[in-house]
């Protein structure tokens, strides 16, 4: 990021207490780095200490400030715990950002005898972040300021096929931040959604589906939360997103052909049975489409700079 940008960030949360879950890989690691080395008090949160205590010992080695707390999300009663232990230790927490969520790739065929897929994303990608939400915001309202960002997936905007579970959780997810902003609004509270593109982080380990899309690294990602918080905006999107997201609204059945091309084209993670050849044609199709969005996506992020 530009000197500017830091600038900006560390006006943001020097001193502040910023909270981020999943903090011990990926997107939550680098973001961590970022905030600590910005001067914010880093609270960092996941289900094992370890790796937490080595990033601690790291941010504190290069003169910031971290704090370690271990917990895990889809569970009410350690959720509570966790809450009541940070404002105990800290009193407020001025700046959430849940990034914490677990992937689950499975077609709706393959989930008729899953529903717990359906209840395990929920449990920690919605009700993990509400409860802390719920948890967190009386001290926001109580000192008339504070921000919450919720790190969704631009699957919610592409309606990824395959990802039912993933993204009907990111969704719920959504749709009560978009209500917690109406009420909030003459709080001083700012909710922030990031639309997440597709990222390196350990998450994506699980499949080889999409090492020929393009990736951005975690650092990159924790890039588009930095901006976040230093913009405080109501949503954070790439190109590419935005533009899948207007094409269905203008075109809902022509999208939904191009993603079942995508559907075919792709096979079932760790199903042999599935690993067929796409109907050229279908396949023809999404990698046309999808080509043609990316490149319109990029002129546009071209010409405006």
């Amino acid at each position: 990021m530009a000197g500017t940008d830091e600038r900006a960030l560390r006006e943001r949360v020097s001193g502040r207490a910023v909270l981020i879950t999943g903090a011990s890989s990926g997107i939550g690691e680098a973001l961590a780095d970022r905030l600590g080395d910005a001067g914010a008090n880093v609270l960092l949160v996941a289900r094992s200490t370890d790796k937490l205590e080595e990033m601690k010992q790291g941010i504190e080695a290069r003169g910031g400030t971290a704090f370690v707390y271990s917990g895990d999300l889809s569970n009410a009663d350690d959720t509570q715990r966790l809450v009541a232990t940070i404002l105990a230790e800290h009193g407020q927490v001025d700046i959430l950002v849940n990034n914490a969520g677990i992937s689950i790739r499975r077609s709706v065929t393959k989930s008729y005898d899953r529903v717990h897929d359906f209840e395990r994303t929920l449990a920690l990608n919605f009700l993990g972040a509400v409860r802390l939400i719920m948890g967190f915001l009386p001290g926001m309202r109580a000192q008339k300021q504070g921000q919450i960002l919720n790190v969704s997936t631009i699957g919610v905007q592409v309606n990824v096929p395959r990802y039912g579970a993933y993204i009907a959780s990111k969704a719920a997810l959504d749709a009560f931040s978009r209500v917690l902003a109406v009420e909030a609004l003459k709080d001083g509270i700012k909710v922030t959604t990031i639309y997440m593109p597709l990222v390196k982080t350990p998450m994506m380990k699980s499949t080889t589906i999409y090492d020929a899309f393009p990736m951005r690294t975690a650092e990159q990602a924790a890039d588009l939360i930095v901006d976040g918080i230093i913009h405080q905006p109501k949503r954070v999107a790439t190109r590419v997103g935005n533009l899948f997201e207007f094409a269905y609204g203008v075109a809902p059945n022509a999208i939904d052909r191009v993603l079942n091309a995508a559907y075919q084209l792709y096979p079932e993670s760790g199903d042999k049975k599935d690993q067929r050849e796409p109907v050229a044609g279908d396949a023809a199709t999404f990698q046309k489409v999808f080509k043609a969005v990316t490149r319109r996506a990029r002129r546009r992020d071209a010409g405006r700079q």
